[in-house]
């Protein structure tokens, strides 16, 4: 139970600038206000505020799918998703470490000994990684996320991986989406649902197979 009270807590926090902020923050970062926004810091630091934007969607209510369409319509979705890729990576492991860094007091005193041990079971199982891979698509989840990871101490490496297959996929199609000059993401989150899962089941059979193999 307390597991589950952390979790809503954490996610509670994060909908408190979005209830807040998010209108406004809506307004300036969306449509041809946010692509002449990037473009007014010209191509050479454009990408860098982008970055530092979807980096800062830890603490505040960015729209971080219009920022990635953005950097795809100024730089395209190359040089574009690579940006919006790190930033949604950069974001996801600053909250990781964050979160980790805060140690194993701090997560019996939120959860409590039981939880922190089911926690353990959950993000250190198959499960905990699918977790944060599908999560980066999606609204609020994936702070929340990757902060119950880091409470709960998830293998760095297999946190990372995770993190990886769900960003870089959302990063690429989103800027895709911009550079096509597209206002219809449906199909981009489709995929970006898709794609992280296939990505990482296919980590998760790499890793299993190098495991067994000097077993063998």
């Amino acid at each position: 139970m307390r597991l589950a009270a952390v979790f809503t807590a954490l996610a509670v926090l994060v909908l408190i600038p979005f209830l807040i902020w998010g209108d406004w923050f809506e307004r300036l970062f969306t449509g041809d206000a946010l692509q002449q926004w990037l473009a007014s810091y010209g191509l050479a630091w454009g990408w860098l505020v982008a970055l530092l934007l979807l980096v800062s969607d830890l603490f505040l209510p960015v729209p971080g799918t219009a920022v990635m369409s953005g950097l795809g319509y100024v730089y395209g979705a190359w040089v574009g998703g690579a940006v919006a890729a790190a930033g949604s990576f950069l974001s996801g492991a600053a909250a990781y470490w964050l979160c980790r860094q805060r140690g194993d007091r701090m997560a019996v005193k939120l959860m409590g000994a039981e939880g922190l041990e089911k926690g353990d079971r959950l993000f250190r199982g198959a499960g905990g990684g699918f977790m944060v891979a599908l999560s980066r698509c999606l609204p609020l989840l994936p702070e929340v996320v990757a902060c119950m990871a880091g409470l709960t101490r998830m293998p760095a490496g297999k946190f990372h991986t995770a993190l990886a297959c769900g960003s870089v996929p959302m990063g690429f199609l989103f800027a895709g989406i911009g550079a096509a000059g597209k206002d219809t993401p449906g199909l981009a989150l489709g995929l970006s649902v898709l794609i992280p899962a296939v990505l990482y089941g296919v980590a998760l059979l790499v890793v299993r197979h190098r495991q067994q193999k000097p077993r063998a």
